[in-house]
C-alpha cells in the first residue's frame, strides 16, 4: 500500500520536460490514438471487481465495492454495487448513449450523465469506461517528458468543436512511449483552471482470447479544488482511489446490460 501511494505521489509531483525532437507529429498522433484504444476492450466483454475509496481530510474514509460489466463494442456497461450494506443493490446502466442510476429502495431509475460524480466521490461516471483522447480532442502541443521513471510524451489537448461525451475542455496527458499507456492526466476548465489530476502508476496484462489487454491496477484521482489546509499551511486535497481486480474477458449474457437485470440482482 505505502509503495503504491509513493509511486502515485511521484507521478503527481515529478514531471519534467526533456529537450528532444525524437517524436514527430505523426508519431505523436499515433501514440495518442494508441492511448485511447488501450482504454477500450473491443471484441470481448469485460468483467471486474472494483473497490473505491473516498478520502476527505478530517473525515472518516468511505469505501464502495462493485462489479462492473462492459461491452465497449456496443457502448454498454453495468455497475452493480455490492457494498457497503447501505449501497448494496444500487447500480448504474449505460445503454443507448444514456446513463441510468437505479435505487432499489424506491425501485426507480433516474437519469445520470457521464460527467456526474460516482456516488459523491471525486470519480466521474466516465472514468469507468473508454476515453476519447484521440477522437474527442485536438493536439495543441506535444513534447518529450520524464514522469518519475517513465519516458513519456506530454500532450496538451483541446476538445474538438462539437465533440460529444467530453467532460473537460482541456487535458494534459502523459503517455509512455514504449506501450502507449496513460500514466497521468490533468483535467482543465475552458479558462485554464486545473480541476483534477489522475495518476495510474501500474497496469496488469490480462489475456482475453488470443489478445492481451492492459488493465489499470489502481487509479488515484485528486480533486485540485477541494481540500483542507493543514497546520503546516499546505493543502490536503480530497482523493479517490479505484482498485480493479478479478478481471475476466469473456462473453456475458445480453440481459446483463438491461434495467431488468439491475432490478433482479438488487433483490438478492
Amino acid at each position: 500500500m505505502k509503495k503504491f501511494f509513493g509511486c502515485a505521489l511521484a507521478l503527481f509531483s515529478v514531471a519534467s520536460l526533456v529537450p528532444s525532437f525524437a517524436v514527430t507529429r505523426a508519431e505523436a498522433e499515433s501514440l495518442l490514438k494508441k492511448a485511447e484504444e488501450s482504454t477500450a476492450f473491443y471484441g470481448t466483454d469485460f468483467r471486474g471487481s472494483y473497490k473505491i475509496d473516498q478520502r476527505r481530510p478530517g473525515e472518516k474514509e468511505k469505501s464502495f465495492e462493485a462489479v462492473m460489466y462492459r461491452r465497449d463494442s456496443a457502448a454498454k456497461w453495468t455497475i452493480l454495487l455490492t457494498g457497503p450494506s447501505s449501497e448494496k443493490g444500487k447500480g448504474y446502466l449505460q445503454t443507448d448513449s444514456n446513463i441510468w442510476f437505479y435505487d432499489p429502495h424506491d425501485n426507480r431509475f433516474t437519469f445520470s450523465s457521464a460527467s456526474d460524480q460516482f456516488r459523491d466521490t471525486n470519480a466521474n461516471n466516465s472514468d469507468f469506461g473508454p476515453q476519447s483522447y484521440y477522437s474527442g480532442y485536438d493536439i495543441v502541443s506535444y513534447s518529450d517528458s520524464k514522469l518519475g521513471s517513465y519516458d513519456c510524451v506530454l500532450f496538451d489537448l483541446k476538445a474538438k468543436a462539437g465533440a460529444k461525451n467530453i467532460d473537460y475542455s482541456r487535458l494534459r496527458l502523459w503517455v509512455t512511449k514504449d506501450d502507449g499507456l496513460t500514466r497521468k492526466k490533468e483535467d482543465y476548465s475552458d479558462s485554464g483552471m486545473k480541476l483534477r489530476t489522475t495518476a495510474i502508476p501500474s497496469y496488469r496484462n490480462v489475456l482475453g482470447g488470443k489478445s492481451a489487454f492492459s488493465v489499470p491496477v489502481k487509479m488515484v484521482i485528486l480533486d485540485n479544488l477541494k481540500g483542507k489546509k493543514r497546520s503546516d499551511g499546505k493543502i490536503e486535497n480530497e482523493s479517490t482511489t479505484i482498485y480493479i481486480s478479478n478481471v475476466k474477458f469473456e462473453s456475458v449474457d445480453d440481459t446483463v446490460y438491461t434495467k431488468p437485470y439491475l432490478e433482479m440482482m438488487s433483490a438478492r
